[in-house]
């Protein structure tokens, strides 16, 4: 078992970090590990994520930190070279799928529909998120597609909360749930972070009650 399943199969939540500040990035990386979420996706939806991205490696923190939001092979090879984890893109692409499985980087494409999980599949994935989970058809679609494509693990993300974790942990073709519950805005921003660490010890304390 890679480091990285073993953290998810630990505590099945990746939260989403992606202030425009490296200091404030780093603060709530750490505000997340220390309530023991151990992986931690950062977007790359403002100008300065990547660098955000980078100070938290560069802290040498025990935390397993991937790139999120990643539209193209550029993108993919530039987080991966400032040194991602594992990549997860909002949609499936094939010459960045093909990219991660030949560098051995895990690799978390966006699926929201049948056609899109079969391609993924045919491509040689096994493992895929599921976004907007709440948009896309949340529990039930996952069950069906679940009853499918029986080898297919997903990482439903978007529309996950504190209130609908344990449903989604639930199943069994769940890996982990991501989302930006755990670091709202006006939290990071305000320097609580030990509200951050709070959400996330509540998370764990979620994602093991539906794991047990």
């Amino acid at each position: 078992m890679s480091q990285l399943a073993s953290r998810l199969q630990s505590a099945p939540v990746v939260p989403l970090v992606g202030d425009d500040d490296p200091a404030r990035a780093v603060a709530t990386a750490k505000a997340l590990g220390a309530g023991g979420l151990g992986v931690i996706e950062v977007v790359l939806r403002s100008d300065n994520a990547l660098e955000g991205m980078k100070a938290i490696l560069a802290e040498g923190d025990d935390l397993i930190v991937g790139a999120g939001t990643v539209l193209t092979l550029d993108q993919a090879k530039q987080v991966r070279e400032a040194g991602a984890q594992f990549i997860v893109c909002p949609g499936l692409v094939d010459e960045i799928a093909e990219y991660c499985l030949a560098e051995s980087v895990p690799f978390f494409p966006g699926t929201m529909t049948a056609g899109e999980v079969q391609r993924a599949y045919a491509l040689g994935l096994r493992e895929v998120k599921f976004f907007p989970a709440s948009l896309a058809g949340g529990v039930p679609m996952l069950k069906a597609l679940g009853s499918v494509f029986r080898e297919m693990r997903f990482m439903p993300t978007g529309g996950v909360s504190a209130s609908n974790l344990a449903e989604f942990l639930a199943l069994p073709q769940v890996l982990a749930c991501g989302g930006s519950w755990l670091t709202p805005k006006d939290v990071v921003e305000s320097g609580d972070f030990a509200k951050i660490t709070k959400l996330a010890e509540e998370a764990v304390a979620i994602a093991k009650s539906a794991r047990s």
